[in-house]
C-alpha cells in the first residue's frame, strides 16, 4: 500500500523515475532473534525488526511496536510513514520504526 501510495503521490508532484524507487525502499533493515527469560523460568526466542527507510533529512525517528501479528513488510511501510510525516512538519529527521513479534502462549487453568 505504501509504495502505491508513492505512484500517486509522484504523478501529482512530478518527480523522475529514479527519485520515485529510491522513495519505495528502505536505507537499512535489521532482524534480530533475542532469547527472553520468561516469568516461569522458561527460555522464549522474540523476532525483532528495525527498519530506516530514509535519513536524508537527519537520523531516523521511529518507535517499537509489540504485537504478535508484525512482519518486515509492515515495519517497511510503517518507515516509510513516518519519514514522510517528518518531512511535511518539517522536523529535521528520517523516518524508521521497529517492531518485536510477541506470540502470547496461553496459560493453563
Amino acid at each position: 500500500m505504501a509504495k502505491k501510495q508513492v505512484d500517486i503521490a509522484a504523478k501529482y508532484l512530478g518527480l523522475d523515475p529514479g527519485s520515485i524507487e529510491k522513495l519505495k525502499h528502505t536505507k537499512r533493515e535489521l532482524i534480530v532473534h533475542f532469547p527472553v527469560q520468561m516469568d516461569d523460568g522458561n527460555l522464549r526466542i522474540f523476532t525483532g525488526y528495525r527498519v530506516q527507510h530514509n535519513v536524508a533529512r537527519g537520523p531516523a525517528k521511529g518507535g517499537i511496536r509489540y504485537h504478535p501479528d508484525i512482519d518486515l513488510d509492515e515495519m517497511r511501510a510503517l518507515s516509510m510513514w513516518m519519514t514522510w510525516k517528518s518531512a511535511v512538519v518539517n522536523i529535521p529527521f528520517g523516518g524508521a520504526k521497529g517492531g518485536v513479534r510477541v506470540i502470547r502462549k496461553r496459560c493453563r487453568s
